[in-house]
């Protein structure tokens, strides 16, 4: 088929019937389908239960360093737990404090703790009129609604094929002190699955802020998350940049095995420098008596070690691989050529990102939604929901069967057809 944009209105007319009518039989079957978040599937939770038979009444439930994991103590993690999290972040255990479940906790915790009592020393951001946040575009609709909640103003940083737009980025920071953070997921990035470049990452750590208390929200939730064991990326370690560009407390790291292991009963983890870590230990005294130790415990006797970790992985992304090529493929061959849509084909993380012409994406996810299939909310990966395009959406290939998400696929496919055609009708 040529190209929608070369077709007349006539052939227009003639295409948007026979879709229509396509669309009408799909929607006569009642699926009831789900591609909106990155959720691992029942059969890739399978691949972790032997994590539930590690530890018995029998075992012995005591770290390396004789802390008895089943008691109050160690509110910074058992050392052995942040050996483990440290390779994954590609960083030293002595620059990790291990949490609970959840890194976005962490993420939350950690910006509530600047607005209330500031960064090391600096003025509590409440007290502030303005405080601004950098936010490469599109991405992780969490984070967005974090520093919304706290009321900071949001600043769209454009994503190119390296990372977020590093020139913005240097002049805004330089620039403005009100600007206090940005968020990242530097690997395989939600939702373009893109990992920053060495360049990338070396600007970053060498960025000059306005703000003495500006940092660098780095989420590496996919570090581990490859698709391909022969074709990986890789990044830099952020935290040891930093340290050698002299702006050692600029970054904080954040990482979880909540799709390594179980979401919702995994472990989270923070790295960051020693001036940063004191401070956060110093509240954690009065934030908890101590984190899941005995789920930490877990985890280490059963992953071992980075090596443990890696071999896991593989099952996943032997689950996870068929199903982005699938997507994939029906993307290529429904798709190409027709110039009503582009896609990045992702090595890792949970998420395909889909461009559609400018003016779509609302249409589109509606219409899906009308005929079964839910999508995560068009805008959903800008700040405030607000894609300034409408063309972005999020598609998420992990938590469907295979059948189902073919059948998900080809209905989204479908509409994104049926709403090219009405908009290019409109332009005519």
């Amino acid at each position: 088929m040529k190209s929608f944009k070369e077709m007349n209105k006539e052939e227009l007319l003639e295409l948007k019937g026979e879709l229509e009518n396509k669309y009408n039989e799909e929607k006569a079957l009642g699926l009831s389908l789900d591609m909106s978040r990155g959720k691992p599937s029942s059969t890739q939770l399978n691949v972790s239960m032997g994590l539930l038979d590690v530890l018995s009444s029998s075992s012995v439930l005591k770290s390396e360093n004789g802390v008895d994991c089943r008691n109050y103590g160690a509110s910074d993690g058992i050392p052995e737990a942040k050996k483990l999290m440290a390779d994954i972040m590609g960083t030293t255990p002595d620059k990790v404090i291990v949490y609970g479940n959840a890194s976005l906790n962490v993420m939350y915790d950690t910006v509530a703790r600047s607005y209330t009592h500031g960064i090391l020393g600096s003025t509590p951001w409440c007290k502030l009129d303005t405080i601004k946040f950098l936010c490469p575009v599109p991405g992780y609709d969490r984070h967005f609604a974090i520093t919304e909640r706290f009321g900071i103003e949001m600043i769209n940083i454009p994503m190119t094929t390296k990372g977020p737009d590093m020139d913005l980025i240097e002049k805004y920071v330089s620039e403005d002190e009100s600007i206090k953070g940005i968020w990242c997921v530097p690997k395989y990035s939600n939702p373009q699955g893109i990992s920053y470049s060495n360049e990338t990452v070396s600007r970053f750590a060498n960025l000059k802020p306005a703000a003495k208390d500006f940092r660098i929200y780095w989420d590496n939730a996919y570090a581990i998350h490859h698709l391909y064991e022969d074709n990986q990326d890789e990044i830099l370690d952020i935290i040891g940049e930093c340290a050698r560009a002299g702006n050692p407390d600029m970054v904080f790291e954040f990482s979880s095995t909540s799709k390594v292991s179980f979401p919702g009963s995994g472990v989270a983890a923070l790295a960051t420098s020693a001036a940063n870590i004191a401070e956060f230990k110093d509240q954690l005294t009065i934030q908890t008596i101590g984190h899941d130790k005995i789920n930490q415990l877990r985890h280490v006797k059963y992953f071992k070690n980075i090596d443990g970790l890696n071999a896991h992985m593989k099952k996943h992304a032997d689950q996870m691989r068929p199903k982005f090529e699938a997507v994939i493929e029906v993307l290529k061959n429904e798709l190409g050529g027709l110039e009503i849509g582009s896609w990045i084909a992702p090595k890792g993380g949970y998420f395909i990102s889909f461009e559609a012409l400018e003016g779509c994406a609302k249409a589109i996810v509606a219409k899906c939604k009308d005929a079964g299939v839910v999508m995560t909310n068009a805008g959903a990966t800008y700040p405030y929901g607000k894609d300034p395009k409408n063309s972005n959406i999020r598609i998420a290939p992990s938590f469907p069967e295979p059948q189902e998400l073919l059948q998900a696929t080809d209905l989204f496919v479908l509409c994104v057809k049926i709403v090219s055609v009405e908009k290019l009708l409109e332009l005519l």
